[in-house]
């Protein structure tokens, strides 16, 4: 079997906006450890990254946008001319060395991307990546450049593969899906929570692609406060179906971990149940279509301490083969970051029956994505009909 890779660099750790930032990289190191701490990773299976060079990043950002995240940090730049591409606003303040980092990040997915398509690895996973948000000319979402893009685009033009792009962050993926709009042999899948009230507002089912591209992009808003049952069936039903219906040449999954009850950020409500099946289900596609070819990259998750560590290594354990059930935290692993901690970490990597109060509004709430489910899956079969033909 050929190996999987973790692309990681303690450098990743200087993607860090500010002290009172949600966007907080010390979940990695978190992470890591988590998954040590259950002898889960080889340690020959750590690739360094690489930084992606200006060629490679103007695929899908434009040239004058780079070259003022480059200046961002210099003091020579005004702050008017900054805001003009989402720098130094809020969402994206500027920190030392930001593009040296965020050019590392997404290397660290072009050589996630190169290990698989190659035939060196299986799999690949590089949890600093998932900076979904990031537009042609524009930082947005915490996200400064767009690294999940720029490895779609890099298979495209060296190999001439056919992209599933598979996004579960709780917000819409809306930087991938625009920079491929069009692309007939790209398609972006987002299982999002509804834009109506969360960030960044889109991920309709109506935003379906446009000339070539026309239904390539399927977007799947979920109510808010939807919890497990009712998320894991729009997953269930819709995904494979569109994998199906499509047969990519490879997936890349962004791994997003802000759907659980406990991220400050969104309202869908979900637990780690969810983190646990994702990954099986999106392994046994790879598999099934892709000649196991998988890219997985990070994405959102905003409690750093009870989900994000948990999710991502459930998702790490499967894609090693390895995968863990309802398994007790090692002790090591909570003595070792329980007095960092503003939170009670958890005993468990599942959430135990009980750990949330139900919505009231489950069988409204239900119901509604499952209309929303229904069309997407007309959609679906829209799609690739017209690809087909």
């Amino acid at each position: 079997m050929n190996p999987v890779r973790l692309i990681y660099s303690e450098d990743f750790l200087h993607y860090r906006f500010n002290d009172s930032h949600p966007f907080n990289n010390k979940r990695l190191k978190l992470t890591l450890d988590l998954i040590r701490s259950f002898h889960l990773l080889d340690e020959n299976a750590i690739l360094a990254p690489r930084l992606a060079t200006d060629q490679e990043l103007t695929r899908v950002h434009d040239r004058d946008y780079i070259a003022m995240v480059k200046e961002a940090d210099s003091g020579q730049v005004s702050c008017n001319q900054l805001q003009k591409y989402g720098l130094d606003t809020q969402d994206n303040p500027v920190f030392p060395g930001m593009h040296t980092t965020s050019a590392l990040i997404a290397g660290g997915t072009l050589a996630a991307a190169e290990e698989v398509m190659s035939g060196r690895a299986e799999h690949t996973l590089n949890l600093s990546g998932g900076l979904h948000h990031a537009l042609r000319g524009k930082a947005s979402g915490f996200c400064i450049y767009n690294d999940a893009s720029v490895a779609i685009a890099h298979i495209r033009e060296k190999y001439g593969a056919r992209v599933l792009y598979i996004d579960t962050d709780a917000h819409h993926g809306d930087g991938v899906q625009w920079s491929f709009y069009g692309d007939p042999d790209v398609l972006t899948l987002s299982i999002h929570e509804t834009g109506r009230y969360l960030f960044p507002g889109t991920g309709n089912l109506y935003e379906r692609g446009h000339d070539h591209g026309l239904g390539t992009s399927i977007n799947i808003p979920l109510d808010a406060f939807t919890e497990d049952a009712s998320w894991l069936d729009a997953f269930r039903k819709t995904v494979p179906r569109t994998v199906d219906r499509f047969r990519p040449d490879v997936i890349l999954s962004q791994h997003g971990c802000d759907a659980h009850h406990y991220d400050p950020l969104t309202h869908l409500s979900t637990t780690m149940k969810i983190y646990r099946e994702v990954p099986q289900i999106i392994h046994e596609l790879a598999h099934k279509y892709c000649n196991g070819r998988w890219i997985a990259v990070g994405g959102g998750g905003y409690d750093i301490w009870r989900v994000v560590p948990r999710a991502w290594t459930y998702l790490w354990a499967e894609m090693t083969g390895q995968p863990l059930a309802e398994e007790r935290i090692p002790q090591t692993w909570i003595d070792q970051w329980q007095t960092f901690s503003p939170v009670s970490l958890p005993k468990t990597l599942h959430d135990p029956e009980g750990s949330f109060q139900p919505i009231p509004r489950r069988s409204e709430i239900t119901q509604k994505n499952q209309l929303t489910v229904q069309q997407a899956l007309r959609l679906i079969d829209l799609v690739n009909s017209h690809i087909d033909g």
